[in-house]
């Protein structure tokens, strides 16, 4: 194995560990603020998959009054889930409001 392989296996199991024991539910999404009129779920990712990890994702998303994705912050989770976790949410869509809004997301990655 080399160096590099064995460096990243040390950080992505750091990264492990600081995910709370909750987060080993099946894949599900926390409920929004606003009404959520079209979810995507995320495509569990191969190496997650191959290194049996598993976790949740939270991000912030900034929605704009017409129920589009303006902006994604990630909160945290696993460096091998977040990417999937972006992508799915970025093609969400929301009820439409007379104003943005800050949106929690909450999604749990468990690999069957």
């Amino acid at each position: 194995m080399s160096s590099s392989n064995v460096l990243i296996g040390r950080v992505l199991l750091c990264t492990v560990m600081f995910v709370p024991a909750f987060a080993r539910a099946q894949q599900n999404s926390s409920e929004t603020t606003r009404r959520v009129t079209n979810r995507v779920v995320p495509a569990y990712p191969e190496l997650a998959r191959a290194m049996k990890v598993r976790g949740i994702v939270r991000l912030d998303v900034l929605v704009a009054s017409n129920g589009s994705i303006k902006s994604v912050k990630v909160i945290g989770g696993h460096p091998v889930l977040v990417q999937a976790a972006e992508r799915a949410v970025q093609k969400w869509k929301w009820e439409p409001a007379g104003h943005e809004s800050n949106e929690a997301i909450e999604l749990r990655f468990n690999p069957e």
